[in-house]
């Protein structure tokens, strides 16, 4: 977790949400930081950036199997499906994100029976740090 808050607080313009991903031996492969703003691209949240980056290293080209996903604020709906997907075997999160949550606060898409892949999950790691790098963010914008 503190490589995604890391991440989270290199400079940007974004709302500072990180992203890596790890290896299964534990080296991360990519990390990334919201970037919607800077890219004009909807889709350009932290995880997905990970993932796509990460997808580029690995052997398979999508699949990563063994990896671990760590994030500062629990994944949306579009970032929890990609990450199942991509078939991440570890998701670990650091904020809870009660409006648009979808590993457990909204929604559970991860952990969803109907899916043909259910990562492990470990939410609320670092929880008050990962939420302070937030709110020191948006005090800044009001």
């Amino acid at each position: 977790m503190e490589a995604a808050l890391e991440a989270a607080r290199a400079p940007g313009t974004d709302v500072p949400i990180g992203a890596v991903v790890f290896a299964p031996d534990g080296t991360p492969l990519a990390a990334a930081r919201n970037a919607r703003i800077e890219l004009g691209d909807p889709t350009a949240h932290a995880e997905i950036l990970a993932l796509r980056a990460a997808a580029r290293v690995v052997d398979d080209g999508w699949r990563l199997e063994g990896c671990t996903l760590a994030v500062t604020l629990e994944p949306c709906t579009m970032c929890a499906g990609a990450l199942v997907l991509a078939r991440i075997s570890r998701l670990v999160f650091g904020a809870w994100e009660p409006k648009t949550g979808a590993v457990g606060s909204l929604w559970d898409v991860v952990r969803d029976r109907r899916l043909n892949h259910r990562p492990e999950v470990h939410g609320g790691v670092l929880s008050q740090e990962c939420a302070a790098v937030l709110e020191t963010y948006f005090a800044r914008c009001r």
